[in-house]
């Protein structure tokens, strides 16, 4: 008699069983038309650029599936599968039309530029903490922030007085601190050039030491040997007021449920970054 067998490995497949079928779902997007659109006319001038005369779905099947990816977070087999395409054909699609919203995104000259144009006299900035999985290495060990107590990136934005969100910074490590991002990018530089002032947390009270013609206001600290007065209280009140609406702006940002957690290589979440605040503006402005 042969001795029995000490141990047996499965073997993977992905057959299905003769009883089984693959099943697909229908999700539904609160995005508008407009949105839709916008991404397929958009695919369509870069297939016509570069002379591409075929792709396996249409742009505008093209657009929805990865639409569905960035607001729902889903996983790319998941659209791979129910499509009849391959998650790595999925995986280029979006990847392609992410450089392509990303390259839309404003630059901060002319964003406060704009913003002057319109009549605007004041933006709000905040910074942001986008969560990422973690990773090993020292390069990485930046990304974790002591304040959030997990790995992540950081992020500078600026909204206008209506919570329409008008800029946003590349990716920085998420041990970043505000002051130090808003001086790698010239932000006061360019609010002075554009003629416009800013209302900001108290993370950027020092970026601006102008006492005669500040253009960063921010509230007021208290201290072991001085309190605040009623005074300085009311008015950090009303600046909390005033800033509301970049927390709003964020808010919006953040339905984009990839941003929950960022799977994609750091590197890349610039322009992951840039393309979603496209969209985000497709979807609020009108």
């Amino acid at each position: 008699m042969p001795p029995a067998p000490v141990g047996h490995c499965a073997k993977r497949t992905e057959e299905h069983a003769e009883d089984t079928c693959q099943l697909a779902y229908q999700c539904r997007l609160s995005l508008s038309t407009r949105t839709v659109n916008h991404l397929a006319d958009l695919l369509r001038r870069h297939l016509k650029a570069i002379r591409s005369r075929w792709r396996i779905l249409p742009p505008g099947k093209i657009a929805v599936i990865v639409l569905a990816v960035l607001r729902h977070d889903q996983r790319l087999a998941d659209p791979a599968g129910g499509n009849n395409i391959s998650e790595s054909t999925v995986r280029r699609r979006r990847d392609e039309l992410i450089s392509l919203l990303a390259a839309q995104a404003p630059r901060l000259d002319r964003a406060l530029q704009k913003v002057a144009v319109r009549g605007g006299e004041v933006v709000l900035i905040d910074g942001t903490f986008i969560p990422t999985q973690r990773r090993t290495g020292r390069a990485n060990r930046r990304n974790y922030s002591g304040k959030h107590r997990r790995h992540g990136l950081h992020f500078l934005a600026l909204t206008d007085e209506i919570d329409r969100l008008i800029w946003i910074s590349a990716a920085r490590p998420g041990s970043t601190h505000d002051i130090i991002a808003a001086r790698h990018d010239h932000v006061l530089a360019h609010l002075r050039a554009a003629g416009l002032g800013a209302l900001a947390a108290l993370g950027f009270r020092g970026l601006d030491n102008d006492v005669l013609d500040p253009v960063i206001i921010t509230g007021f600290t208290a201290t072991r040997a001085r309190k605040l007065t009623p005074g300085q209280k009311d008015a950090n009140r009303v600046l909390a007021v005033g800033r509301a609406p970049v927390e709003h702006g964020f808010a919006h940002l953040k339905n984009w449920r990839t941003l929950a957690k960022l799977r994609t290589d750091p590197a890349h979440a610039t322009h992951l970054l840039r393309a979603v605040l496209v969209l985000t503006n497709l979807k609020i402005n009108p």
